[in-house]
């Protein structure tokens, strides 16, 4: 039995070393392999992105990781010793084969070429053992809903305004804007583009300049926006109305007779044209503010503009001789309009074109005296109207 016991030693001796000998445990990993399958991926932002890697049974001990580029600037995605680290989430539950990644909610900045690595454990770490070609992933956002900006004030009749669409956060940075008035097509200045808040989205701003006339007031412009990530347009409509003042015609007429003593007079103040329908009236009675009670609204006019008539009751007293009766218009917080009348309240009640005609006839003094005192007033009168002008 003694030949047989020395030879036991020696036979496992000769094992260990042809175990240990070179070559023979990179044949056991030759069977090895590491799929990386996708050579280019496009995802729009928001939506989740899909990295496939599978590897063969029969691997060196190692984790296998996902990385963002290569060299001393790559980033970890996925790390199999610490599944739950990193953005990067397995597909499958458990799996010693499937290392396909899950990334959630990404992002414009999540661009980049992506690597599955298979690493191999050594004495003093672990070491790179095999590598997927990578998978170069682009990210396409969409830009966001268009908004317009127009004047902070309404602009008058035959004035040019700038209106201007702006939407943002899109990639790539080709992206198409057209402009419609009423569905019309209307030329736009050249697109502005610059970068977003980040290196990987892009901001734009298109502008249209339009002289307003009276027919804008129903008139619609449309921003239409066409990009790589959309099934149909982004569409911003504003109407100009919104940005339009037309100021009112104002008439008070003036009553070209004396009116009798104690007569009920009316005075008229017409408002016409104007746009929007928000305005406002007051009666003055010489620099006094009169109570008129509720004003009347405006109606609109098939045009789309406004009209009101506002009427004030006086009674021809004589206290009111030559007194000064005002219509005072403010329409959207401009200056006001001011329109004014003078009340000539007779000596006393006339009796009419016969039996007046007959008294004038009869004295001829008394006619010239009338004569010379409406002269007398339309003087008065006029001098009045040129200092309220000035």
């Amino acid at each position: 039995m003694a030949p047989l016991t020395q030879a036991l030693p020696l036979a496992c001796l000769m094992l260990l070393l042809l175990c240990s000998a070179p070559g023979v445990g990179a044949q056991a990993d030759q069977g090895f392999e590491l799929r990386q399958p996708q050579k280019k991926m496009s995802v729009i932002a928001g939506e989740t992105l899909t990295l496939t890697c599978t590897v063969t049974e029969g691997g060196p001990l190692g984790a296998v990781r996902w990385l963002k580029g290569w060299g001393s600037g790559n980033e970890t995605i996925y790390d199999q010793k610490e599944p739950f680290s990193f953005r990067g989430t397995m597909a499958v539950d458990v799996s010693n084969t499937d290392f396909t990644i899950l990334i959630r909610d990404i992002r414009p900045e999540d661009a980049g070429t992506y690597y599955c690595v298979k690493f191999r454990k050594t004495a003093t770490g672990e070491e790179l053992y095999r590598r997927g070609e990578g998978t170069v992933v682009s990210v396409q956002a969409r830009p966001s809903n268009p908004t317009v900006y127009r004047p902070t004030r309404r602009v008058e009749l035959g004035k040019t305004v700038s209106i201007t669409c702006k939407t943002g956060g899109f990639f790539p940075s080709d992206i198409h804007v057209k402009w419609f008035k009423d569905r019309a097509p209307i030329q736009s200045q050249p697109i502005l583009i610059t970068p977003g808040p980040s290196n990987f989205t892009y901001n734009m701003s298109s502008t249209v300049k339009l002289t307003l006339q009276k027919d804008d007031i129903r008139s619609e412009l449309t921003c239409e926006v066409r990009h790589a990530t959309l099934t149909a347009p982004l569409t911003r409509r504003y109407r100009l109305g919104h940005i339009l003042r037309v100021p009112p015609s104002v008439v008070v007429a003036q009553f070209p007779d004396p009116v009798g003593l104690n007569k009920t007079v009316n005075f008229t103040c017409d408002m016409q044209g104007f746009y929007p329908g928000s305005v406002t009236v007051t009666w003055l009675e010489n620099g006094m503010e009169m109570n008129t009670g509720s004003p009347p609204r405006p109606t609109e006019t098939p045009e789309g503009l406004f009209k009101l008539r506002s009427t004030v009751q006086v009674q021809a007293v004589q206290e009111k001789n030559i007194s000064v009766f005002t219509c005072r218009v403010v329409h959207e917080g401009q200056d006001p309009i001011s329109r004014r009348a003078v009340l000539w309240v007779a000596a006393s009640d006339q009796q009419g074109p016969s039996s007046e005609g007959a008294h004038l006839l009869s004295s001829p003094g008394l006619w010239l005296g009338m004569l010379l005192e409406k002269a007398i007033l339309s003087l008065v009168l006029f001098f009045l109207f040129k200092h309220w002008q000035a």
